[in-house]
């Protein structure tokens, strides 16, 4: 819901940084693999018991993860690259919830799994549509610089690192923060689902 805005907001900045980037040598996959790297790194921190150190880290990773689509633009988008970092993104929101339920497996460990299901619903209903919206050959007007189609929703990735970054200040509210941001999950399953039935109808 919020992608959009934050993306147009922060555009320039992550544009200026990828140019620096480019000028020194660094391509778009080598920032992908590092965002994701420290992302593993924020997991691992929050599944030792340290979620303020995870939360600086899960940051840095998402900046990166902003940075190397401005990178792609600032030299040659890729079908790899794109691959490359829709995969290591889904990757890397499974880990956080995991990362909760090692550090407190009494408590966490059903809320993390109902989270993770969510995920799997709004990811699974997001690639789905991106697949059939390729082959109709359907443009994405809101993400057009994506390298496929970008569905929308009311929990996309801001909103999620919005719940991350709860976690990690409240973990002793973590299942409450799960739980709740399942729900919000299901509310864009079930969008997505209407959407995707009316535009391949």
């Amino acid at each position: 819901m919020l992608d959009r805005a934050i993306q147009t907001a922060i555009k320039p900045v992550l544009n200026r940084a990828a140019r620096g980037l480019v000028r020194r040598g660094v391509g778009a996959d080598a920032v992908t693999v590092t965002g994701f790297v420290i992302g593993m790194a924020a997991a691992a921190s929050i599944a030792f018991g340290h979620p303020l150190p995870g939360l600086a880290l899960l940051l840095l990773s998402r900046l990166l993860d902003g940075l190397d689509g401005a990178v792609a633009r600032a030299t040659q988008p890729t079908d790899r690259g794109g691959f490359l970092d829709i995969t290591l993104d889904f990757l890397f929101y499974a880990a956080i919830p995991l990362a909760f339920a090692i550090a407190d497996p009494a408590h966490n460990a059903l809320p993390a799994a109902v989270l993770l299901a969510a995920f799997i619903g709004t990811g699974s209903s997001f690639l789905a549509f991106a697949v059939i919206a390729a082959k109709h050959q359907v443009p994405s007007t809101a993400f057009p610089d994506k390298s496929f189609y970008f569905l929308g929703g009311l929990t996309e990735a801001t909103e999620t690192l919005i719940a991350f970054a709860a976690m990690c200040l409240w973990p002793q509210w973590f299942p409450q923060i799960a739980y709740g941001f399942a729900a919000l999950c299901a509310i864009t399953i079930a969008m997505r689902v209407g959407w995707g039935w009316q535009r391949f109808g």
